[in-house]
């Protein structure tokens, strides 16, 4: 095969296992999924064989119809009992073979799937591998990455959800009813973690993994699309996730550098995607009920606002921060409300709070801690206790580029 046509065979994999794997479950049930996920490797295998003589028309076609192709080979293959128990339900009518193929059924079935890789069955650790692996298309190696984690222990968490799916005998749908808030709740964490991962990334060699910020703002669009799950808060987080998207490409320069939000050049913000956010905080706001994903939107929407990093509303941003502190009172809140009372000239405010709690609070990012630290002890024009804590951060932090960027910092004080 070509160099050319392995790349596509990648991208597609990427962009249509999700949907192979969603409509195959839909007739096979859950407790197949070994199997099916056996089925969707062959068909990708045997599209790799028979596009060495040339990539077809419409590949995701060809790979839609081999994936039908397949699950009819499965259905002769199983026993006169399972036949009679295989049921295929859209909402409360049986629906036909070809019909789990069409657009709108492979996206009823990929936001079941959703439902299902969050569920509270499954061991939260491995809800988010899970929801990689399954709904978009992830390895484990790719999973691994961006988990910091190694391939084996991903491999384990996935045989592990895959058996309790099996052993819970659970049923491939969207919850309803009094079930359907909190089960949505998980949902939507899954993806803000995703988005996270991706914006922050916690791979040593890249700071942002736009693959996953992708992935998770597709997710979420698609719950936006169903009557049950398009609520506020979910409008609130694809909003959050549109503004910090939106500053994406003034996050890093052409050497993958990072440049913070003071020096970043404003003009490369992308403003059709503040424009989308900002569509969806309209109707997030509409119930007058806000979450985390509310005050964490608009606090990204006044960095978008300010045409200088010095024309910041860092009042209305603290006056957030301390609502978000309320509803999710965590130590990286107390960090951001520390970095904000700085801005305000709170010096000796901003360090009681660094001091009333641990950098290890911070787990994987607790070098942020002693950068703030560090930020605080330049503002006082003590150098010396800026390095210490500079000092303290470089041992900590993974990702290249931060530590680069904490480097240049380091230097900076040095000769100045």
């Amino acid at each position: 095969m070509s160099e050319t046509k392995v790349p596509l065979v990648d991208h597609l994999f990427r962009h249509q296992y999700g949907k192979m794997l969603a409509a195959l479950t839909r007739i096979f049930g859950p407790s197949k999924l070994e199997i099916i996920e056996d089925a969707v490797q062959d068909t990708f295998i045997k599209a790799m064989m028979t596009w060495r003589e040339g990539i077809p028309p419409n590949p995701e076609g060809w790979l839609m119809t081999a994936a039908k192709n397949r699950a009819i080979d499965l259905l002769r293959k199983l026993s006169a009992e399972e036949k009679r128990a295989l049921k295929i339900d859209s909402g409360t009518t049986a629906i036909a073979l070809g019909e789990v193929f069409l657009e709108s059924e492979i996206e009823d079935a990929q936001l079941r799937m959703i439902f299902m890789a969050c569920h509270p069955s499954l061991n939260p650790r491995d809800q988010i591998a899970f929801a990689l692996k399954t709904i978009s298309g992830f390895s484990s190696k790719e999973i691994a990455s961006a988990l910091l984690l190694k391939d084996e222990t991903i491999k384990k968490r996935l045989v592990r959800a895959r058996k309790s799916i099996a052993s819970s005998d659970l049923e491939f749908k969207i919850p309803q009813g009094a079930d359907l808030p909190s089960r949505l709740n998980r949902v939507l964490e899954v993806l803000y973690l995703i988005f996270n991962e991706g914006f922050h990334s916690g791979k040593k060699e890249i700071l942002v993994r736009k693959d996953l910020c992708g992935e998770a703002m597709r997710l979420c669009q698609m719950l936006l699309k169903n009557s049950f799950t398009e609520t506020p808060k979910t409008h609130a987080l694809f909003g959050l996730m549109c503004f910090h998207a939106a500053r994406m490409e003034g996050k890093l320069n052409e050497e993958n550098e990072i440049i913070d939000l003071k020096n970043q050049d404003r003009s490369k913000w992308f403003g059709p995607l503040v424009i989308i956010g900002n569509q969806a905080m309209i109707k997030a706001v509409e119930s007058g009920e806000y979450s985390t994903y509310h005050y964490e939107a608009a606090i990204a929407a006044e960095h978008l606002k300010a045409k200088t990093f010095e024309e910041t509303d860092w009042s209305q941003i603290h006056n957030y921060y301390q609502q978000l502190y309320e509803l999710q009172p965590t130590e990286f809140n107390l960090l951001n409300i520390a970095f904000v009372k700085m801005q305000l000239g709170k010096l000796e405010e901003s360090k009681a709070i660094l001091e009333s709690f641990h950098p290890k609070d911070l787990e994987q990012r607790a070098y942020l801690y002693h950068g703030a630290f560090a930020e605080y002890h330049l503002l006082k024009n003590e150098k010396s206790k800026a390095l210490n804590c500079l000092d303290e951060a470089l041992k900590l932090v993974k990702n290249e580029a931060e530590k680069r960027y904490l480097e240049e910092k380091r230097e900076s004080i040095s000769i100045s």
